[in-house]
């Protein structure tokens, strides 16, 4: 049964010249993924597209087999490979076990990719499309609260590699994002709340008001109220568009700042094990001990710390760097160096002036970076 389409609806469009593409916001609009896949690519129907559905084994029954419908209904042939949860997905072996599909189904230039499923699922099947037969075409359905503010904009896709995440990847834009907010009836808390860290993100990177916004709802936020999430959603993907449009490639810097928090964010991420911390939580902490450190440079007052905290502790995020690394100095700093924005072995961070604006800043030795550990 197709299920029904909110009147509320936003479109977010991501402008990039030739490669640019639209946000469709709305509840339902997973049960038209077909329509809206034909729409994209100035179709009448899906007939005669051969499609590869990657789907998260955890959502493939509530939201993946709704995609799958859809597409065929419209016309289009869909094959399905279900991929398991989790961030060790994110690897080799399931790279290439995706590969072995398009192989097996004779994929050409014009079979086209569906992820369904939250980051992992898309950062996955995006690196898969990028990197298979020089590159396929692909869309996101992203059905976590993080993929849909975060990872399924801007074309970023990748794998881990043991040492740390995200080094194996491309810029491959999808032709279009698919964001069904009734996906996010099925998510669980904690995945839930490993979202809200990334929306918090928004609002200290680029929009006090936004900031303003969160601290003012946060009773919105935990119950999950569809009006205050339609808000949240719609301005993260604003911001997120809006930075990838000015700076697609990371070659002026101004991309980087979406990367509040994330270089130590992601050594606690690696050196927990991946998925014993949660992107979302790791961010959480790092965005902390970023504002610590920028406060120890006198860059940001002490009290616009304690609102990021403050914030971010009355949505049951993490603010405290886990004991059992407080004293891992050599390992953090092994693993900071291998962040992106590391040139020539200099550590940058991406550090607050104030609420709404953060600056990115060279020349900072790793012995001050882990001061910032000792003070949460």
């Amino acid at each position: 049964m197709t299920a029904p389409i909110s009147a509320w609806e936003r479109i977010v469009p991501v402008s990039l010249g030739s490669r640019s593409y639209d946000i469709v916001i709305n509840e339902g609009g997973t049960s038209q993924a077909g329509p809206l896949l034909a729409s994209w690519l100035k179709l009448d129907t899906a007939k005669g597209l051969r499609i590869l559905l990657i789907a998260d084994a955890a959502v493939y029954d509530r939201h993946g087999d709704a995609v799958q419908r859809s597409l065929e209904a419209s016309g289009a042939e869909v094959r399905s490979a279900i991929v398991p949860s989790g961030e060790q997905t994110k690897s080799y072996a399931q790279t290439q076990a995706l590969y072995d599909h398009l192989v097996n189904m004779t994929a050409d230039r014009k079979t086209l990719v569906v992820a369904v499923g939250g980051g992992v699922t898309g950062d996955l099947a995006g690196f898969v499309a990028a990197t298979y037969a020089r590159g396929l075409r692909f869309v996101q359905v992203p059905t976590t609260l993080l993929s849909m503010v975060d990872s399924s904009v801007g074309g970023k896709t990748g794998i881990n590699h043991p040492r740390g995440k995200n080094l194996i990847g491309a810029f491959h834009q999808p032709i279009g994002v698919i964001i069904d907010l009734a996906t996010l009836s099925t998510l669980p808390d904690r995945e839930y709340r490993s979202g809200l860290a990334e929306v918090v993100k928004y609002g200290v990177i680029l929009d006090e008001t936004f900031f303003e916004f969160l601290e003012q709802n946060i009773s919105g936020l935990n119950s999950r109220d569809p009006e205050v999430l339609r808000h949240v959603i719609a301005r993260s993907c604003e911001l997120k568009a809006d930075v990838v449009r000015q700076d697609e490639y990371e070659t002026t810097g101004l991309r980087a700042v979406l990367n509040y928090g994330h270089t130590l964010g992601h050594a606690f991420e690696a050196l927990a094990g991946y998925g014993a911390l949660l992107h979302g939580e790791a961010i959480s902490i790092g965005m902390i001990c970023a504002s610590r450190l920028a406060e120890s440079l006198g860059r940001i007052a002490a009290s616009d710390t304690q609102r990021q905290s403050d914030l971010l502790s009355a949505l049951n995020l993490p603010v405290t760097v886990p004991s059992d690394m407080q004293n891992r100095h050599d390992d953090i700093v092994r693993c900071m160096m291998l962040d992106k924005k590391t040139e020539g072995r200099e550590l940058r961070f991406v550090l607050p002036s104030r609420i709404g604006h953060v600056e990115t800043v060279r020349g900072i030795s790793p012995d001050i970076a882990l001061r910032c550990l000792r003070s949460l």
